[in-house]
């Protein structure tokens, strides 16, 4: 069974319960078979690993009596044997030989290996070589990815947008390399949610998606023809697509009303830690799917949740009749003194009450007024309806309003620039000088290594893309734009995506039924988990990070089409101020720019 924490929010499917499902059967219960307390040796992606899907004294039921770094200088412990958990990267490697320098001076009785995917050879025989005589088992399990939520995944190679879009990185080795690092990541997740999907890939304007759709397309060639069972996997009922970042960049700038995007966009939120006062002191939260509230609301209008979360906390107060008067953070402080075994209920609901209060403070001083000029160049329509006949005049009114920051200025002007499919150089540099972005105005301008238009010869509007009628829909005003991929989505499941524009790798793709079109007759009565277990898979993977609203959209698009599941992922996830840092050093060269892993290159 898998940890509470994993199950809580999201259900035996998740990606996090499967994870931590593969790793229990592969590792621990690998181990399980002596009876005997082991201590378990990470590296920095292990760690990250096993903290995304359970909590470390969750390690204690799988006799783990002690968590390491093998990076770290550790004392010796040499009457227990080490499960090593570890990347098939030289520094982990080299880490795990000096623990068995010689026999005299080995830190552990014994070593059982795991490694998070393929060894190379050069790294396998090295370890043969310096301390075979240690070694009691040594296995590849197949898990490089990190499972964020539970329908979204991350390979944590947010420098995979320079590698991938940085024109003095083009055609270099480094780029090869953490295309082929990426292809074998995305292989461990189809092979953890045991699918052979069929590969498709967005044409246009870049070849990064095919390029990288090729490559996983053989990579899962061979590893279905060698898995664990040995047995040959055919393709599956399940379809992966890879996408360049470029399909959509107004999703990407647009100031999101929803809680989770607004929350991460304007707040400064640092690994899904949130900082807030309560009753004086310091608190943090973390933003995780074991809070349930936070699942239920995250997705939200910000609207919904300023009305939802006080309606909660009445309740909890109701039953105790403990408050009297205006709900306020002060009194829900009160309340928690009084109401010792309803505090952790309350923690959660003052914590989202004050990440909405947060937001909402933000968005009244300055935000309210630059949605309604976003969302009408997003959609060149109005909210009336109406096209937007001149987009310069929607967009001056922001850059002469003083009180916003350049960084919202740069939006703005960006989904001007967007939604003109480009603009001509004077009218840029005029832009530029105007908003005294001289320094900053490589956000704007290295958008084209991203295959955007951002520089035209002349100011000719090109078509708009053309987007699937929403207006029946219910919405806010001033969150009518619908993320791209939600569409791709949508018609994917539909099979409607045009296959020239979404060709396929595969030689033989199995036949694809995303919406689970079964008449009632044939169709046998299921649960909606069991619908969703044995329904079809959408994998969708951009190539330079996702968005939290198109991790919403995954969640959406599963909820309307309950046969077929969504599981979206990336490189990173973004959030706009990131990115456009990210943008800016896409024309510097390699060495100024920091580069997180170089081991991945």
């Amino acid at each position: 069974m898998a940890p509470a924490a994993v199950r809580a929010a999201s259900g035996e499917r998740s990606l996090k319960s499967l994870v931590w499902q593969k790793l229990k059967s592969s590792v621990f219960d690998d181990c399980r078979k002596e009876e005997e307390w082991k201590i378990v040796i990470l590296d920095d992606f292990t760690t990250k690993l096993l903290s995304s899907c359970i909590k470390m004294t969750d390690l204690l039921a799988e006799g783990i009596t002690a968590v390491e770094n093998v990076y770290k200088n550790r004392e010796p412990v040499p009457h227990m044997k080490a499960i090593y958990l570890i990347t098939p990267t030289k520094k982990s490697v080299d880490g795990l030989i000096n623990d068995f320098v010689s026999k005299s001076s080995s830190k552990y009785k014994a070593a059982y290996v795991y490694f998070t995917d393929f060894c190379p050879d050069s790294l396998f025989n090295k370890l043969k070589s310096s301390c075979s005589r240690a070694i009691r088992r040594c296995k590849e399990i197949n898990v490089s990815f990190f499972p964020y939520e539970s329908q979204v995944f991350t390979l944590d190679v947010p420098d995979a947008f320079f590698c991938c879009y940085s024109p003095t990185v083009e055609k270099t080795n480094d780029k090869d390399a953490i295309m082929e690092s990426m292809a074998e990541q995305i292989v461990t997740l189809c092979a953890t949610l045991d699918e052979n999907p069929g590969v498709r890939y967005k044409s246009k304007p870049l070849d990064n998606a095919s390029k990288l759709a090729e490559l996983v397309e053989n990579k899962l060639e061979n590893y279905f023809k060698i898995d664990e069972k040995s047995q040959i996997k055919g393709k599956t009922h399940s379809q992966l697509l890879i996408i360049d970042r470029g399909f959509d960049p107004v999703s990407t700038v647009l100031h999101e009303l929803t809680f989770q995007a607004m929350a991460y966009d304007l707040l400064p939120i640092e690994n899904d830690t949130y900082k807030y006062k309560t009753d004086g002191k310091e608190r943090e939260a973390i933003l995780e799917e074991e809070d349930e509230l936070w699942v239920k609301i995250r997705h939200k209008h910000i609207a919904d949740v300023l009305e939802e979360i006080p309606k909660l906390l009445k309740e909890v107060a109701s039953k105790r009749k403990a408050t009297e008067g205006k709900l306020s953070l002060s009194n829900l402080a009160q309340l928690m003194k009084k109401m010792p075994h309803f505090r952790k209920q309350i923690t959660k609901q003052v914590v989202h009450l004050n990440i909405a209060e947060d937001c909402m403070s933000k968005f009244k001083s300055n935000i309210e007024k630059l949605c309604k000029t976003e969302q009408d160049l997003a959609l060149g329509t109005d909210a009336e309806g109406q096209k937007v006949k001149d987009s310069m005049r929607v967009l001056l009114p922001v850059l002469l309003n003083k009180n916003h920051d350049s960084y919202d200025k740069i939006r703005a002007i960006l989904l001007y620039i967007f939604s003109t499919n480009g603009t001509t150089q004077e009218n840029l540099d005029k832009l530029i000088q105007n908003v005294q972005i001289e320094s900053d105005s490589d956000m704007i301008k290295n958008w084209k290594y991203l295959g955007i238009p951002v520089v035209v010869s002349s100011a000719s509007q090109q078509r708009r893309q053309s987007r699937k009628d929403r207006s029946s829909e219910e919405t806010f005003q001033l969150s009518r734009w619908t993320p791209v991929i939600k569409d791709i989505m949508e018609d994917a499941i539909e099979n409607k995506l045009d296959s020239k524009e979404w060709p396929y790798c595969s030689q033989c793709p199995a036949a694809w039924n995303g919406s689970g079109a079964v008449s009632a007759r044939q169709k046998p009565k299921t649960s909606y988990m069991d619908e969703r277990k044995s329904g079809s898979k959408l994998i969708v993977f951009v190539i330079g990070g996702i968005t939290y609203s198109e991790m919403r959209s995954a969640y959406e698009v599963s909820q309307a089409y309950k046969s077929c599941e969504v599981i979206i992922g990336s490189t990173h996830i973004l959030t706009p101020r990131r990115l456009l840092d990210d943008v800016k050093m896409l024309n510097r060269p390699k060495d100024t720019v920091c580069i997180k892993d170089e081991e991945k290159l």
